[in-house]
């Protein structure tokens, strides 16, 4: 299959089944943007349905090469309640330590496995792109499955950037926490 032009729609997933995408996700691989620490590794999500049944909690976190880890808590919810296209709002207020600015942004699964144990995450300007898993790591053969998908939707992957996974994860817990919300601050300079 050829690759989509930068302004032609991209494929989502359809009917994605929330309940079961609920849980951690590791990066395994990102496009680097200015959200993200440079030195990051050990990045993942964690996602959990509110009784609602329409609003997502989401942490993403991050451990620096220092050790430190960096997070941010925000909300997720369907762009559009009424379709069954996985194309998902999610919203985190900046900066962290003092949350008064909402940032929205297009969070869209591209593919997701039957089993929902790997998926392919991107947003419509094709600037942002993960590929995550349930695992720490990722079978070379399915991680280039997904680089193919990634293709085929308009992304260019030689940008790609796999992220150090760590095997035990470390736990939330048991590293300092950034309080004061410097990574965002350097995060704006690319750092």
């Amino acid at each position: 299959m050829a690759a989509k032009k930068s302004g032609s729609e991209m494929t989502v997933v359809r009917g994605l089944d929330v309940a079961r995408y609920m849980g951690r996700w590791y990066e395994i691989a990102s496009l680097p943007n200015f959200f993200q620490p440079r030195d990051g590794r050990d990045t993942r999500a964690t996602y959990a349905l509110r009784p609602d049944g329409a609003t997502v909690d989401v942490l993403n976190e991050t451990w620096t090469s220092s050790g430190k880890r960096d997070y941010i808590k925000g909300t997720a919810y369907k762009a559009d309640p009424a379709s069954d296209e996985a194309k998902l709002k999610v919203k985190f207020y900046l900066p962290p330590f003092l949350p008064v600015i909402p940032v929205v942004g297009d969070y869209w699964v591209l593919y997701v496995d039957d089993d929902y144990q790997y998926a392919l995450v991107g947003e419509p300007r094709r600037k942002d792109m993960w590929i995550l898993c349930r695992q720490t790591s990722m079978d070379d053969e399915v991680y280039g499955r997904l680089l193919e998908k990634a293709k085929e939707e308009g992304y260019d992957v030689e940008k790609l950037r796999k992220t150090p996974q760590d095997d035990p994860p470390p736990e939330s817990d048991a590293a300092p926490t950034d309080t004061k919300g410097t990574w965002w601050f350097k995060s704006l300079f690319g750092k």
